[in-house]
This record gives C-alpha cells, structure tokens and sequence, in this order.
C-alpha cells in the first residue's frame, strides 16, 4: 500500500525547537513536491511548507524564518525543522504531495503528528 507517516511531534515550551519527519512509500518520490500542512482545533488545514524535486521551497509567511523544509530522496522522506515555536503553531502536522505540482500517488492522508506549543 502507498502510505505517508508522520512522526516527531510532542509537547514543547514557546521557543522550543521539533524536527518532524514524514515516510512516504512510493518508488519515485524523488518526482514530486512535497508538502507539510497543519490543522489546528476548529480551524482549516492549512499547507506550510512546500519543497519541490529539485529544492526549491516556500513557506507561509507565519512561519517563516522559524521553519525548515527540506528531504532525503534517497529514505523517501520529507522533515520540517521548527524553531522558535509559538503557540499558535499548535496543530495536528501532515504530510502530501500539494496541489499545483505533479499528483502524487498517495491517495490518503497520514495519521499526521501532534505538536503542542504551551507553558
């Protein structure tokens, strides 16, 4: 089965630090733009981060300068480095391949990986 797993989140204070990692199967990851999105309580997804095939990323401007996108083609994995958290960056963290890129061929999210920002 072609599946993505989330994985690295937790409980950290304000301006504490987590590296989340996202496993994705699949024989040519390589090909596509991957992202992480987030869902807070009440709230839409949202998408966060976006690393191309060849590396190139974005992010949403409340996180940038605080986060790091980046992947391993050869492990199939896509991390998100986060630094500085606030507690608005609380949410359920997913990975996928976005919209507007070559589609993926996962057809389902992920579990996703709960990050909590709070004193």
């Amino acid at each position: 089965q072609v599946q993505l797993v989330e994985s690295g989140g937790g409980l950290v204070q304000p301006g504490g630090s987590l590296r989340l990692s996202c496993a994705a199967s699949g024989s040519a990851f390589s090909l596509y733009t991957m992202g992480w999105y987030r869902q807070a309580p009440g709230k839409q997804r949202e998408l966060v981060a976006t690393i191309t095939s060849l590396g190139r990323t974005y992010y949403t401007d409340s996180v940038k300068g605080r986060f790091t996108i980046s992947r391993d083609n050869a492990k199939n994995t896509v991390y998100l480095q986060m630094n500085s958290l606030k507690p608005e960056d609380t949410a359920v963290y997913y990975c996928n391949a976005p919209k507007g890129g070559l589609s993926g061929p996962w057809p389902d999210w992920g579990q996703g990986t709960q990050v909590t920002v709070s004193s």
